[in-house]
């Protein structure tokens, strides 16, 4: 059974209050799936939310590299003044990403996305 990501996407928006983005990238950046909450003001837009992805992709490549040490990736929180990013990986080519409100619970977060997709596995 394949993860429908764009129901996983809308299951994490409905989630809590605080999730403000869901959806998921492929390994050349794109977004194949997923988007913004409705009636939310967006912090990035276009190449801005490209580079973003484009960042996420690299530190997973970057981590990848030490896996041999430390184990695989489960997940990436970065905190930012305005918003939290969360970055959880699916496939070796398909990266799920999430951005919160500040102080969002991101372990209750992380745990569903990653107990959804091992349940549609």
């Amino acid at each position: 059974m394949t993860v429908n990501y764009d129901e996983l996407s809308k299951q994490v928006l409905d989630l809590d209050v605080k999730i403000r983005f869901a959806g998921v990238a492929n390994s050349k950046g794109e977004m194949i799936a997923g988007g913004h909450k409705e009636n939310i003001e967006k912090i990035l837009d276009g190449d801005n939310v490209n580079m973003s992805i484009h960042y996420a992709l690299q530190k997973r490549e970057l981590y990848t590299n030490l896996a041999y040490k430390i184990g695989s990736e489960l997940s990436s929180i970065t905190e930012y003044e305005k918003v939290t990013m969360i970055s959880i990986p699916i496939t070796s080519n398909d990266l799920f990403m999430i951005s919160t409100e500040p102080r969002a619970d991101y372990l209750k977060i992380i745990d569903f996305v990653r107990s959804s997709i091992a349940s549609q596995k």
